[in-house]
């Protein structure tokens, strides 16, 4: 990967590029809308949204505003978890449609799985919102279907069914592996997203972080993009700071060596959000 607009091809032949620009509390209005205009100058074809942000229609403005034309820019977003279900998920994607002012979406995620600690039928849950996205894919209006925080107990579910997820976007940065996760997506054939790359605020303190960077003369976040790339996930970095936006832009001028990919590698969990799909009470 040489540039933010390479691409990864998922597995039912569609393209992903391989960095997205992330818009998780970027407030709708101004300053959403601003900060996508500000990514998509600084080369970012790849914006990520969702329901649960509400900034779905800040969003779409930019991207129409921006005289990109459509089909250059991947776009996702997310059904929340009051719309899982069949019928609800069905209607949730027409308003998503609705906000984005768009005819269809590259991706559509599950944005949380329905989990044993909430449901009893929590796999039915997930199923039946499967089924909905599935017949929304058939139909063309989605171009790939996916999942996003769901462990290897959660994608058994929709394994056996006629679409297989092809994304699981999933919490991913120093700290946080998850390698069962991404030993089962990668077993099946699944493309994994990485969302939070650059952690919370303890990420860009971190004394390890910092000596890497330094030895680059990069930031700690361009070195966490950086590596979530050569760990072969799409890196989603957020921000509604424009000269962060462009920093977060900058990561292909460099490559992290063997030994420093190990190190960051080892580190332990300390600067994640904390939430355990299976225990979340949303």
């Amino acid at each position: 990967m040489n540039r933010l607009a390479d691409t990864y091809t998922l597995a039912n032949g569609y393209k992903i590029p391989c960095v997205g620009f992330g818009t998780w509390k970027a407030p709708d209005g101004d300053t959403a809308e601003n900060a996508v205009k500000t990514a998509l100058l600084c080369g970012f074809r790849h914006i990520d949204t969702a329901t649960a942000y509400g900034n779905e229609k800040s969003v779409g403005r930019a991207i129409a505003e921006s005289g990109i034309p459509r089909d250059e820019i991947f776009v996702t977003s997310k059904v929340r978890n009051p719309s899982r279900g069949y019928d609800k998920t069905l209607a949730a994607f027409e308003v998503t449609l609705q906000e984005l002012q768009m005819e269809y979406l590259d991706l559509y995620l599950i944005h949380w799985p329905a989990s044993h600690s909430q449901f009893e039928n929590w796999e039915q849950i997930n199923r039946d919102t499967w089924r909905a996205m599935t017949k929304l894919y058939k139909e063309g209006r989605i171009k790939a279907i996916g999942v996003s925080n769901f462990k290897p107990h959660h994608l058994d579910a929709l394994l056996g069914t006629e679409v297989k997820p092809m994304i699981d976007q999933i919490e991913f940065h120093p700290g946080l592996m998850q390698e069962e996760t991404i030993s089962f997506c990668r077993k099946n054939g699944i493309t994994v997203e990485a969302w939070s790359p650059i952690g919370n605020g303890k990420m860009l303190e971190n004394a390890l972080l910092l000596e890497i960077a330094s030895k680059y003369k990069k930031s700690v976040a361009q070195v966490c993009i950086r590596w979530c790339i050569q760990n072969k996930t799409i890196p989603l970095p957020k921000s509604v700071t424009p000269s962060r936006i462009k920093e977060n832009a900058q990561v292909f001028d460099f490559e992290l060596d063997a030994a420093d990919m190990e190190r960051i590698n080892a580190m332990e969990y300390f600067a994640g959000s904390g939430m355990d799909p299976d225990t979340v009470p949303f």
